[in-house]
């Protein structure tokens, strides 16, 4: 595997402006189809499963949702076959940059109100995730084939905005305020691991040694596309989805600070019922390391 730390494709990645990341790629929101009422109201109260006399239980609240994280990733380029496999109907491969993409270690902490983040255990969870470039009608787009997260509250909000999430055991390494021989330097020459196992399968593993800053995160230049599919389980119907809608995230207050660029490894391992490893590293680029926040409250219908 090239360890070559491919600067040209950062630097030409960062020119657009983070705020990319969050724009909406010309669809007409009026034209959006509006869900028509129940005919009969829901007694039982809830965002997401289970509905409930309170409210209380169900996995995810109502948005808006406030994230803030560190994020810890590695450039890639997989076979141009490859990546167009992974992508969905509607969308196309790049031809600017044919089996490029990004895996990430993310540890995140989310909060709807205030006291979330009081309450560790519900708001902290990590995250594995793949992105690879794409084309939506000709605009340059993110797609997300793979995620993985530890937190079933964030499952169920993955969900809801159309990322794939799964189940996964999702580590980092961890940078202190306190100088210490236990944890690298947030700086040049720091070191940083991260790596995904599912199944009981270790099937990812990233290595990151910074070597300067940089202002925003490689992987966050492009505007992010989902699928949200929902089957269903009416026999005759089950190849007919009650939801099957390519989306867009809506990222807002988006921010990324303390970032930081240098050399990457990454590896992806076979697994009998996963497919990262079909997604064959050609060659790696930068590593990268950064902390970011926004807030989620909606989402654009592309088709």
């Amino acid at each position: 595997m090239n360890r070559d730390v491919d600067r040209r494709t950062v630097l030409s990645g960062l020119a657009a402006t983070t705020a990319a990341a969050a724009g909406v790629i010309g669809t007409d929101r009026a034209a959006q189809a509006v869900p028509s009422a129940a005919t009969t109201p829901e007694r039982l109260k809830g965002f997401t499963v289970p509905l409930s006399a309170r409210g209380v239980a169900n996995l995810a609240p109502k948005p808006p949702w406030h994230y803030v994280a560190d994020a810890l990733g590695v450039e890639f380029w997989t076979t141009p076959a490859a990546a167009a496999a992974a992508l969905p109907s509607g969308l196309d491969p790049d031809p600017a940059q044919p089996g490029h993409g990004f895996a990430m270690c993310v540890e995140w902490q989310f909060a709807a109100t205030p006291a979330d983040w009081l309450d560790p255990t519900y708001s902290q969870y990590s995250e594995f995730l793949i992105f690879l470039d794409a084309s939506y009608r000709g605009r340059p787009v993110t797609w997300c084939p793979f995620i993985y997260v530890d937190n079933d509250n964030s499952l169920a909000r993955g969900w809801v905005q159309g990322f794939p999430k799964k189940l996964g055991q999702i580590r980092q390494t961890r940078a202190y305020a306190v100088a210490s021989q236990a944890a690298p330097v947030l700086g040049p020459g720091g070191r940083f691991g991260g790596s995904l196992s599912a199944g009981g399968r270790r099937i990812a593993e990233m290595d990151v040694t910074l070597k300067e800053r940089t202002t925003g995160l490689p992987s966050l230049t492009r505007p992010l596309v989902n699928l949200r599919h929902f089957p269903r389980l009416t026999a005759g119907q089950h190849d007919q989805p009650a939801v099957h809608e390519l989306t867009q995230s809506v990222l807002t207050s988006l921010k990324v600070d303390n970032s930081w660029i240098g050399a990457g490894d990454l590896r992806f391992l076979p697994s009998p019922r996963e497919e990262i490893a079909d997604l064959a590293i050609q060659r790696v680029g930068v590593g990268f390391r950064g902390s970011l926040s926004y807030t989620v409250e909606d989402l654009t219908i592309l088709a």
